[in-house]
């Protein structure tokens, strides 16, 4: 198939997909993609590609590409988008408290969910320990509490960090036995993070070695002053066994949620949250969801995160099938045509059109946001973000590798604190940067401090995913003057050198244009025209350059991938042998 011979000029946006690109070329989407492979970049059809790529190609067929802005989305999508509704107060009812509950591994948290709802769920897990979030309902007075049971404080934050304040009151489950271990700090610096209130349930009251005033103690410790000791959190020993103190505690959830005056909409186009999310070998993608206002109903046509759906069943925590869900109830629901993930907010619109148009919108919209940079505090910004008053508090999460150096860091660091920012330690323990680290600091806009410890593959990822900025240091004076220079504006630029990938030269071609030229083999990752270059040979660098030219067959390209052959031209290098490797750098500022 060939273009319309009628124009040549044909305007492409900034991003699209592979199928898009073809409708606009008026080619199939089979001769784009083989086209995309000739110049070294390989994509599939729903692959999205920037427009330099698409140009390309464009040129290729003889047409002229212009840079096209993408259209202004419609009405209808920036309602679902941008627009939060704002009920008017007559039409709220009150609702069912939302409840999460938070604690150490082993501490008894499913245990004493299982004996309020008289249930074994705890007993069907593996080890004992919970492996997935559950949400559950209960009767108390007549009155039903919703509960959510997590893994860890991890999922909680995970959910908060993504817009999804899904929890009214905190339950934080302690044994009375073990007292307040590394995993409740944790906990509880999650909780106090979300502003929501806590109600400690001191468990495993019944056994011989518990002692609930050494955790009362404990707690005061960690900014939890329960009423005993003269503070506003409330205690409730309690017994997953025995079912000692299990009145008292739904009791005290009641009376806090009372306080609250808990209300939503029912009646308006239902708004949810995914709790947990899985593909099902038989039903397809399913998600269990809190419904947060308005009535999701089956046959609801629902948007989440890049997917949507149409509701074709709803089932209540019991395996019921149900036909709607109001607010603060939980439902698992069949239909979305994909997974979606935990913390995403669902919408019901008004059909499935609209839904897929708001999904395409929203993924060009994430493409468009991944271009520039993420907003996210880090110390580079600090004091530019304090001049333009929109910081008045540097949140920090501290690692350590023992307990001494995190209580001399978190003191000299308190003590930065000026008149225009305070610094505000939100949590401080020992042991590696873990993902739960990150997702405290993308939940709080924070900064993480790791001082003589390791940072957990998977944390770093998710930081550089999400724009969380990790600083590891040896030397605490270091730490302490990084951050007083950030204070000041007065921090020096840092950079390192992040490998892009590597080419193995297999053999060299003179050009009277170009000089020598290497022919290569990308070994791994991928080689960009542009890049930072060093050439080494038997693993000892022997000359560095700047990657000028990069050639399939007779095309010039922007990139190359992994095991693909073409031709390498540098600047400041060309004494090229064959087994020489060149690697492909790029440098990040990381301060």
């Amino acid at each position: 198939m060939t273009p319309n011979p009628s124009s040549t000029a044909v305007k492409i946006p900034a991003a699209l997909t592979v199928k898009e690109l073809g409708d606009i070329l008026s080619v199939s989407a089979i001769e784009v993609i083989k086209r995309l492979m000739t110049n070294g970049v390989m994509a599939n059809v729903n692959q999205t590609i920037d427009y330099d790529t698409a140009a390309i190609i464009a040129v290729d067929l003889g047409l002229e590409p212009e840079p096209d802005s993408a259209p202004e989305p419609t009405v209808a999508t920036v309602s679902i988008e941008e627009e939060e509704v704002i009920d008017d107060p007559a039409t709220l009812k009150p609702r069912s408290p939302i409840v999460t509950i938070l604690g150490h591994v082993d501490h008894g948290k499913t245990s004493l969910l299982d004996a309020i709802r008289k249930t074994k769920v705890a007993a069907g897990e593996a080890g004992g320990i919970t492996q997935h979030i559950g949400a559950y309902q209960v009767e108390r007075d007549g009155k039903l509490i919703t509960f959510i049971d997590t893994p860890g404080h991890a999922a909680f934050t995970a959910m908060r960090a993504r817009g999804a304040q899904v929890t009214d009151i905190a339950i934080l489950v302690v044994a009375a036995n073990d007292g307040v271990m590394p995993q409740t700090i944790e906990a509880i610096n999650h909780a106090l993070a979300a502003g929501v209130p806590i109600i400690v349930a001191i468990n495993k009251i019944d056994l011989p070695s518990a002692n609930p005033d050494r955790v009362k103690q404990q707690l005061t410790e960690h900014s939890i002053v329960v009423e005993d000791y003269g503070g506003d959190v409330v205690a409730v020993p309690v017994s997953a066994t025995t079912g000692q103190g299990l009145d008292d505690l739904l009791e005290s959830i009641n009376l806090v949620a009372e306080i609250g005056e808990l209300k939503a909409n029912p009646d308006r186009p239902a708004s949810a949250v995914v709790v947990e999310a899985e593909l099902d070998p038989n039903r397809g993608p399913i998600a269990t969801v809190l419904v947060q206002a308005g009535t999701l109903r089956q046959g609801d046509a629902v948007v989440v995160g890049e997917t949507s759906g149409k509701i074709k069943a709803m089932f209540d925590d019991q395996g019921k099938r149900v036909r709607e869900a109001g607010p603060a109830t939980p439902v698992v629901i069949m239909g979305l045509e994909a997974v979606p993930e935990a913390g995403e907010r669902i919408r019901s619109v008004a059909d499935e059109r609209l839904a897929r148009q708001i999904v395409d919108e929203r993924r060009r919209r994430r493409e468009a946001a991944e271009q520039t940079e993420h907003a996210h505090v880090n110390l580079d910004t600090l004091f530019n973000e304090i001049s333009a008053g929109k910081l008045k508090e540097l949140i920090i999460i501290l690692k350590t590798d023992v307990r001494g150096s995190g209580e001399a860091l978190k003191g000299a660091l308190e003590r930065l604190s000026n008149p225009e920012v305070k610094l505000k330690i939100i949590h401080s323990a020992t042991g590696p940067v873990s993902d739960s680290d990150v997702m405290l600091a993308e939940a709080s806009n924070g900064i993480i401090i790791a001082f003589n410890t390791r940072i957990d593959p998977s944390a770093r990822k998710r930081a550089d995913a999400t724009g969380v900025e990790i600083r590891s240091y040896t030397i605490i004076y270091q730490v302490l003057e990084d951050v007083d220079k950030a204070l000041t504006g007065m921090l020096e630029p840092k950079y390192q050198m992040v490998t892009d990938g590597h080419a193995e030269v297999r053999q060299v071609f003179k050009s009277s244009r170009l000089g020598q030229i290497a022919g290569c083999h990308v070994l791994d990752g991928s080689i960009k025209r542009g890049s930072h270059t060093r050439v080494l040979r038997n693993k000892e660098e022997i000359g560095r350059g700047r990657c000028e030219g990069l050639k399939r067959f007779q095309e010039d390209v922007r990139e190359v991938q992994t095991g693909y052959e073409c031709g390498v031209v540098l600047s400041g290098f060309d004494k090229y042998t064959e087994g020489d490797v060149i690697e492909f750098y790029h440098e990040e500022r990381v301060n």
